[in-house]
């Protein structure tokens, strides 16, 4: 199977959190060894956030902000593939095309943001999109998509799957601004429905929820 990876840094740098990257260093190194083909997206969480908030008082415009944040992902990114070793590229990818050589020559791709107006959500879907992946499995701070935010609405409810024309209803926001943060990006919304890439989005704070999703079984919430 082939499957892109995006660990929000929500989950692994909202602190940084070294217990959590070996985890999911484990967790690659299971999938890698059961055969599948793995690129994995890491985000810049609330360090890139107080990036931003930094430029933001400073006057930079947005473009800036933006290229903040992506330093921040790929520093994120560096350190779960020095962790990785030999199965991954020699280095974070920073280009669609770039990422795609690495998973041909059959290493683990690791990579932060790529360019100001993208997310990392955006990143993750346009890899899925070039190398026809068969599954986007997104690690968030909540336990999969919820009919409103849980973190304003206490009686939000967890949908167990919902297809791509009704998650836009639930997003809180419909086009891209720099520090974004929710469960998935709009632009990346508009890739995988295109390409019917069945997305599941699980709680990142458990890895061994993305081996589940992989065996199959019904964690998180399914985006068809």
């Amino acid at each position: 199977m082939r499957i892109v990876l995006r660990i929000g840094g929500s989950v692994v740098a909202s602190p940084l959190n070294p217990d959590l990257i070996r985890q999911y260093v484990h967790v690659l190194k299971m999938l890698k060894k059961q055969g599948h083909e793995i690129a994995v997206v890491v985000g810049g969480g609330s360090l890139a956030r107080e990036l931003i908030k930094v430029a933001k008082e400073l006057k930079l415009d947005e473009a800036d902000q933006d290229e903040l944040a992506i330093a921040i992902s790929r520093v994120l990114a560096q350190l779960l593939l020095k962790k990785l070793g030999r199965l991954c590229g020699k280095s974070v990818a920073t280009t669609v095309g770039e990422a795609t050589e690495w998973l041909h020559k059959g290493k683990i791709v690791v990579m932060g943001g790529l360019r100001p107006g993208m997310t990392t959500d955006a990143v993750a879907a346009l890899v899925a999109e070039r190398v026809k992946a068969d599954l986007l499995v997104k690690g968030t701070d909540q336990e999969g998509v919820y009919d409103k935010d849980p973190r304003s609405h206490p009686d939000a409810v967890k949908l167990d799957s919902l297809k791509f024309t009704d998650l836009q209803g639930v997003l809180a926001e419909d086009q891209h601004k720099a520090g974004l943060h929710q469960i998935l990006d709009p632009e990346a919304v508009k890739v995988l429905k295109r390409q019917r890439i069945k997305v599941v989005v699980v709680n990142g704070f458990k890895p061994e929820n993305v081996l589940a999703v992989v065996r199959g079984e019904r964690v998180g919430t399914l985006v068809s």
